[in-house]
Formats: C-alpha cells, sequence, structure tokens
C-alpha cells in the first residue's frame, strides 16, 4: 500500500474500555420496530443502546470539534459514493477494475488517512464505480446495557396551537405519543486493536487521546428534549504494555462492578448506584486509568 510508512505512528498497545452513562426522563435509542420504544432485551427487560448509536455520537462531536481539519474528515454521512470518488481523483486513479488490487489498496489507504471514522472503526467502502475496499477498524464498540431493568412509559401530547380556523372549533388536539425511561444507567464496552492499528488503518495515540474526548463528551452538544438528559459519568480505560495484550480482555472488564444501593425503591440518579473498579492484582503488563 502506498505510504504505508504513516503507520509507524499508529498506536503499541491494545486497550479495553468501559463507560458509563445514564439517562433521565428520555429515550436514549429509539426502536423503529416497537414505534420509537426504547430498545429493551425482550427476555430481561434490559435497556440496550446500539453500538450505532454511541459511534453517530463520537462522529458528531469529532465534526464539531474538527470541522473538516485534514486527517479530520467524518465519511458516514451523506453521499457516501461521492468521497470515495474523491479518493480516486486525489490518487490520479482510474475507475477500479476487476482484480485491481492495488488501486483499491491505494484508495483505501487515502481514505483512512482523511477520514478519522474510517481509521478508528472502519468502514464498508466496496459500493459504486470506485470502490476502496473493506476496512476492520480497531476500535470496536458492545451494545450498552442498562443495569438494571428499565420501566418504559409513554405519555401522550397534545398541540396547543391550531394550524387553521377551520380546526379552532376542535380546541386542543391529540398530537402522538413520546416514549421515555424515567432512569436508566448503562455499561458499554469497547476494544482497540493495537494490530488493525498498525496493519491496517493507521489509528495513532493522537487518535486515541481525541477518542477519550468524544466518548466523555458525546453528549454535551447533543441535547434534545427526546433524549431527555444523558451524561456519561466514567470511562475506565485498561492499557496493555505488549501488542497483543497481557491478559484477556474479559478478566479485565469484569472488574468494574456496578451495583445498586437500596434494592427497595426505583433509581432516580447516579448516586443510587455504587461503582467498583478492582485494582487489586492487576495483571503484569497492565494498568487502569479513569479517565472520569
Amino acid at each position: 500500500m502506498e505510504d504505508t510508512m504513516k503507520f509507524e505512528n499508529a498506536i503499541k498497545n491494545r486497550y479495553e474500555f468501559v463507560v458509563l452513562f445514564d439517562v433521565e426522563n428520555g429515550n436514549p435509542n429509539g426502536d423503529p420496530d416497537a414505534g420509537n420504544m426504547p430498545r429493551v432485551d425482550a427476555e430481561t427487560g434490559h435497556g440496550l443502546v446500539t453500538d450505532v448509536c454511541i459511534k453517530r455520537k463520537i462522529r458528531n462531536y469529532i465534526e464539531l470539534v474538527k470541522n473538516d481539519t485534514p486527517g479530520y474528515k467524518i465519511f458516514i454521512k451523506e453521499i457516501l459514493n461521492d468521497k470515495l470518488e474523491n479518493a480516486y481523483v486525489e490518487k490520479g486513479l482510474t475507475k477500479e477494475k476487476k482484480g485491481d488490487k492495488d488501486k483499491i489498496a491505494i484508495a483505501q489507504g487515502f481514505m483512512c488517512e482523511n477520514y478519522f471514522d474510517v481509521r478508528t472503526f472502519g468502514a464498508v467502502m466496496s459500493t459504486g464505480d470506485y470502490p476502496c475496499g473493506v476496512v476492520r477498524g480497531p476500535v470496536q464498540i458492545n451494545f450498552a446495557k442498562s443495569i438494571d431493568p428499565i420501566a418504559t412509559q409513554e405519555i401522550t401530547i397534545t398541540r396547543m396551537a391550531i394550524t387553521n380556523q377551520k380546526d379552532a372549533s376542535k380546541g386542543t388536539t391529540e398530537m402522538g405519543k413520546k416514549s421515555f425511561v424515567p432512569y436508566g444507567l448503562y455499561k458499554a464496552e469497547g476494544f482497540v486493536s493495537a494490530a488493525l492499528a498498525q496493519n491496517v488503518t493507521g489509528f495513532t495515540n493522537i487518535d486515541i487521546e481525541l477518542l477519550w474526548e468524544a466518548i466523555i463528551n458525546m453528549f454535551e452538544n447533543d441535547h434534545s428534549a427526546a433524549r431527555g438528559k444523558m451524561v456519561v459519568r466514567k470511562l475506565i480505560v485498561f492499557k496493555h504494555e505488549s501488542f497483543l495484550g497481557n491478559a484477556p480482555s474479559h478478566t479485565l472488564l469484569e472488574r468494574v462492578q456496578v451495583k445498586r444501593i437500596n434494592q427497595d425503591i426505583p433509581t432516580r440518579k447516579y448516586t443510587d448506584y455504587e461503582v467498583k473498579i478492582d485494582k487489586s492484582n492487576m495483571p503484569n503488563g497492565v494498568t487502569v486509568d479513569e479517565k472520569i
């Protein structure tokens, strides 16, 4: 691949991380298959927020603070194929012929270099006349799940402003429904692969610090009436000394324990929970950092 020297700056450590965030009187992630009600595990009643939703918030923050700065553009928005064509134009490539892997590799390198979300999360870029292949990103995030089952509620909203004189005699009319969660504390887990960063996308130490910043602030400029009050409460990062890791990921992620303090009353705030991080007897070569 062209310009592979840039990958020398890629991260050299594996990471795992845990994010705790909560919602108060809002819908953190509506399910279009259920009338936009908050997503719920049908068997346990625990609330869910998809990885796609979380990554959208991260992308929005990066786009806001970087404002299309070179190297920090966002790919997953608007018309995708136009961006793929631009990669070919910028690299002076003609349309890809079947099996022309060299051109695809050059275009793919351009996309990784110029688009933060491609370099971070990867992307499917094999559509249209200017394919750039499929990139598997070093950063992967699981679904977030609420610590306790959530109590989804639905209220009727009405309108006070009438659209025309004909309807004025009807007075206040029903407008629709609004779904929300009175309170829920959610836990998401993520993984950062140094191998994919070095061999595929070139994800750097500067990128990972920006990622932590984006996770911490992903709700701060994304408030809406529908989502209520959403706040990132904790970001706990486990860093490995080695390229491939010094301990299995699950043994580290399980060190973050969140428990409800009083089982007899409904939870309505973050302080209704106790968060403990077991830092004793950490595996050799692993450090833990509470970013917030």
